[in-house]
């Protein structure tokens, strides 16, 4: 692919809770851009609270894609959602508009900002069921335990709590034979990449997060969660969200809400560990940004001084 001098996209990522949405809205109105998701939970329908999507008001603000794209019991593959970022970065540009991709799915993130080839291996229904019903039976582990066997390289690559993700990394290897690891080629994207990353010091972070739990339970994620069960079934791949399984077993009557709460914080927290995985401080190709010590405006006129002047 030729990429293009004059347009770019820019990427804004960071930790779960940092408040890379706040920031992303300020920045579409001041660039006239739009927002294209890099989360891969949003893209569901009905998991609103627990995902912290976008509210309406912040929905009319900016224009958001790849939000409430499929139904929690259907299959979403990266390939799909890679196709889908390209065609509406595609579709932003020739609008004249700026397209900003906000998201702290990593894998996301790479595949759109590394141009990932991802294996051209279609979802198969019934082999994706029968390892989603050894999963549930048998325990995820077992099933990334086998990925370790047969694709090593996959498997350091996937968080061990992935299961939706290692059971894809298994159905292209036992559909086709061939090792999820091997499509870790990539070719660069049509246009340049300029990455933000924002972070704040890290029991800040956890202190915002805490609250921001609190206040997904208060605002009825108990309910959200009741509503998904009675529509879907509860083993769907997307019920495996960070915090739905707690909420899951609060309604079997296995944990109380508080129980729950405090179990999604501290799995929230073990999450952001992983995220600085993906997203890492060091990285040269990232400018960071510490929201304790600047804000989004300060931000956004740093970008002015950086972009619009190209």
């Amino acid at each position: 692919m030729t990429t293009s001098p004059s347009r770019f996209l820019l990427c804004i990522v960071g930790p779960t809770g940092v408040g890379k949405t706040a920031l992303a809205l300020e920045v579409a109105e001041r660039f006239n851009g739009e927002i294209v998701s890099a989360d891969s939970r949003q893209i569901y329908r009905g998991l609103d609270i627990g995902t912290g999507k976008p509210t309406s008001d912040q929905l009319a603000r900016a224009r958001h894609h790849l939000i409430d794209c499929v139904d929690p019991d259907q299959a979403y593959t990266l390939a799909e959602y890679q196709a889908a970022a390209y065609a509406a970065i595609a579709d932003i540009f020739a609008r004249g508009k700026q397209p900003l991709l906000v998201g702290g799915t990593g894998l996301y993130i790479r595949a759109m900002t590394e141009g990932l080839i991802i294996p051209a291996v279609p979802p198969n229904a019934e082999l994706r069921a029968q390892l989603e019903e050894r999963a549930a039976r048998e325990g995820g582990a077992q099933l990334y335990t086998e990925l370790q066997q047969v694709d090593p390289e996959a498997a350091t690559k996937i968080d061990p709590r992935n299961v939706r993700r290692t059971i894809r990394a298994l159905e292209v290897y036992l559909a086709s034979g061939q090792k999820f690891s091997e499509a870790g080629r990539a070719e660069p994207p049509p246009f340049a990449v300029h990455r933000i990353g924002l972070t704040l010091p890290r029991e800040e972070l956890y202190r915002r997060v805490d609250r921001r739990v609190d206040e997904m339970i208060a605002r009825g994620w108990l309910g959200e969660v009741r509503a998904l069960v009675a529509r879907y079934a509860e083993a769907v791949p997307a019920l495996s969200s960070l915090g739905y399984p707690q909420m899951r077993a609060v309604l079997r009557g296995e944990l109380t809400l508080d129980e729950a709460a405090q179990d999604i914080k501290y799995h929230t927290h073990r999450f952001i560990r992983h995220q600085y995985a993906w997203f890492r401080p060091g990285d040269p190709r990232l400018a960071w940004f510490n929201l304790l010590t600047q804000d989004a405006p300060a931000i956004v006129s740093k970008l002015d001084s950086a972009f619009v002047t190209r």
